[in-house]
């Protein structure tokens, strides 16, 4: 019905622009015999091609109109989804920090498709007692500011993760600080958390919470469920990443800081430690040092006062830099505290071969995308290992494809996450990773994700 009343908006438009006005007297010709005809102005050829611009722009709205009448609402979407492989590779003629706010923004205003159709059934999964509609999430980094929640969630991503959100604002390294190399499906950053602080993303988040909260009331699950569908504001996880602040001298001052502002609105929490571009952060992932640090701010938690969901999970980031001894401290430091899930991995200081003769590899900062995915799947399917599976594990680092999602989850991981692929291939490469995944669960008999995670361990 909309898209019947935006087509005959766009024939009213069209047919008001052509309806012939009054011309002005001086442009007739006089009853007297006299005096001559003044001749209407030469239209320049500027005005020409305009017009022609704007009458080839009616156009495809009048044929978009006409095509979207015509068809199915989950047709369309696909039809709008595909679409933006049109526009992506415009972005990277962009300065790659120019070109995120673009895409952050665009996600900010809605002017990104919203995914209709409804998730295979095959990827729901429970995790942390909520129902996520598929494994497949958007990592932290991209929306740091939690500018473009709703956005990012409309896309069809199973969950998203805001941050790393500092407890003071502070602008991060000198720019440039982010580097492509689209030949390897890879990006070098060293951004140093560059965040406009917890006070300007808790009201953000607060404002959206209140919005997503209020449109979805109607069709909340039912009291009592042990399983609740969705995040604590509707349809779509929110995961909150929490870092600290490059002057800090406290850690979990900073990270506490963080649980006592945020957690309310998140879904679940992140204490990143593992970022290469923020000075002794990484030293944090040390045995006696997690420990202490995971203790003070599970305490943080766990000391307010939370209705019948309880607080929200507690999740630790790690690097992919870590040796065996480190992997085995925070396995036993993870199990031991009971902490709700791990992220594996960061980004890597490293730089393997099939990018070391590449420029762009020199500079410094952490790597990201198709070359990290074989360090992180095998720190990641260590850590299975280590934990015996008792941890929910969320796979990150290289994921491009389902089939390397679903190697992700074979390895242990019960969701994954996205960064680098989502810049370059944009949003239609969350349904195309969907469906692969789905297709890849199927070929090998599977009937959920559950059964799958950590098949390639046991």
């Amino acid at each position: 019905m909309r898209q019947r009343v935006g087509f005959a908006l766009i024939r009213e438009s069209l047919y008001r622009k052509l309806k012939p006005s009054s011309v002005p007297r001086h442009y007739c010709t006089s009853s007297s015999a006299n005096v001559p005809p003044i001749p209407p102005p030469k239209i320049p050829h500027s005005s020409k091609k305009g017009r022609l611009f704007t009458g080839a722009t009616i156009g495809l709205l009048i044929a978009g109109g006409a095509y979207a009448s015509t068809v199915d609402e989950a047709t369309f979407c696909g039809w709008l989804f595909s679409a933006t492989k049109l526009v992506n590779p415009f972005f990277a003629f962009l300065d790659p920090e120019v070109a995120h706010k673009l895409a952050v923004s665009a996600a900010a205003r809605g002017w990104v498709p919203r995914e209709k159709r409804p998730d295979p059934p095959i990827l729901g999964l429970d995790v942390w007692g909520r129902r996520f509609s598929n494994p497949v999430g958007l990592a932290a980094g991209f929306d740091k500011n939690a500018e473009a929640v709703e956005g990012l969630l409309g896309l069809g991503f199973g969950f998203v993760e805001v941050g790393s959100v500092t407890p003071i604002p502070q602008e991060g390294n000198p720019k440039p600080r982010i580097f492509r190399l689209p030949n390897e499906g890879a990006i070098i950053n060293r951004c140093g958390f560059n965040s406009e602080g917890i006070v300007v993303v808790a009201k953000r988040l607060g404002a959206q919470h209140g919005k997503r909260k209020l449109e979805t009331s109607s069709t909340s699950s039912p009291a009592g469920d042990e399983v609740k569908h969705g995040g604590k504001a509707g349809p779509g996880i929110l995961g909150v990443n929490l870092g600290k602040n490059k002057t800090s001298e406290d850690a979990a001052a900073d990270y506490v800081q963080g649980v006592h502002t945020l957690s309310q609105y998140a879904d679940y929490l992140v204490i990143n430690i593992s970022s290469p571009n923020t000075p002794g952060l990484r030293q944090l992932q040390g045995r006696k040092q997690l420990k202490d640090l995971v203790k003070k701010v599970q305490a943080a938690r766990d000391e307010m006062q939370w209705g019948e969901e309880g607080p929200p999970p507690l999740l630790v980031k790690i690097a992919p830099d870590l040796s065996k001894q480190d992997l085995e401290d925070i396995a036993v430091v993870a199990v031991a505290l009971r902490v709700d899930g791990l992220i594996i991995s960061n980004t890597t200081v490293q730089r393997p071969d099939s990018i070391s003769q590449n420029p762009v590899a020199q500079e410094a900062g952490g790597l990201s995308g198709k070359p990290l995915f074989d360090m992180s799947t095998n720190i990641l399917k260590e850590m299975y290992v280590l934990t015996k599976g008792r941890i929910p594990l969320i796979g990150t680092g290289g994921i491009s494809s389902g089939e390397d999602a679903y190697k992700k989850i074979r390895a242990g991981a019960t969701l994954v996450q996205l960064y680098t692929a989502f810049a370059y291939g944009g949003p239609a490469l969350i349904p195309d990773i969907k469906d692969e995944l789905a297709r890849c669960l199927e070929k090998d008999g599977y009937k959920s994700i559950s059964e799958a995670v950590g098949a390639d361990c046991r």
